[in-house]
């Protein structure tokens, strides 16, 4: 799977195919709008290939149009990928500070996962706390920061252990059929949300009600996490 930011060479190989061959390529990019790189035949119309430069991520269709000998219309999809660890939400840690946090290497997906602890806190904890924010509503006071941004890794450190940051795992089925194949297992819960990787890490509400933060960081009782 491609990346972003990759150049490629798309490869269309017609059979039969000769002089009279030729291929076009139409570009549709994931946005809807479309390209028309220069294509280049080789070996008697039997080889065609083109630049194609991936600049956003999601599913490009690559469509070929033959003329003349071994006329058709081929298309290809390819799912381009981001790039590796760029993220665009807010996040209050750092790949450092989870790798300084957990004395270890962090996961490859780590920006992704500390982004994903930033909202879920955001909504079941920061949003019925008090302090002071900045400008771009991030924590104006040093140990505030610290503090939210080592919770923010708690909370990546605690779905590492249960295996799970979505609550995937929390979901159970009754049973299912395929063809004579039947299926099944105890229904353990209905929700993703009832799994452990949707509750809070105990080490989260550890890290903010440290007492250097009494004045600075005001707790407020958020339902179900037993403040």
């Amino acid at each position: 799977m491609p990346d972003v930011g990759d150049l490629v060479t798309a490869r269309l190989d017609v059979s039969p195919a000769d002089e009279t061959t030729a291929a076009v390529l139409v570009v549709t990019l994931p946005d809807g709008s479309t390209v028309s790189p220069v294509t280049t035949g080789a070996d008697s119309g039997a080889v065609w290939t083109a630049p194609v430069a991936y600049t956003m991520a999601g599913v490009w269709r690559l469509s070929w149009t033959v003329s003349g000998t071994g006329a058709s219309v081929e298309h290809e999809l390819v799912s381009v990928a981001p790039t590796p660890g760029v993220t665009t939400g807010r996040s209050y840690a750092t790949t450092t500070d989870l790798a300084n946090y957990l004395r270890a290497a962090p996961p490859v997906d780590a920006a992704h996962l500390l982004e994903g602890a930033s909202r879920m806190l955001d909504t079941m904890v920061l949003a019925y706390c008090r302090y002071d924010v900045d400008d771009a509503g991030l924590p104006a006071d040093a140990d505030v920061a610290e503090a939210i941004g080592r919770a923010v890794c708690a909370q990546v450190a605690w779905w590492g252990e249960v295996g799970d940051s979505t609550g995937a795992a929390g979901v159970g089925y009754g049973s299912v059929s395929i063809g004579s194949v039947n299926l099944g297992r105890s229904v353990t819960s209905v929700s993703g949300d009832d799994s452990a990787a949707r509750q809070l890490a105990p080490q989260v509400l550890d890290e903010l009600r440290a007492p250097h933060l009494w004045n600075k960081l005001v707790l407020g009782a958020v339902t179900g996490a037993g403040w």
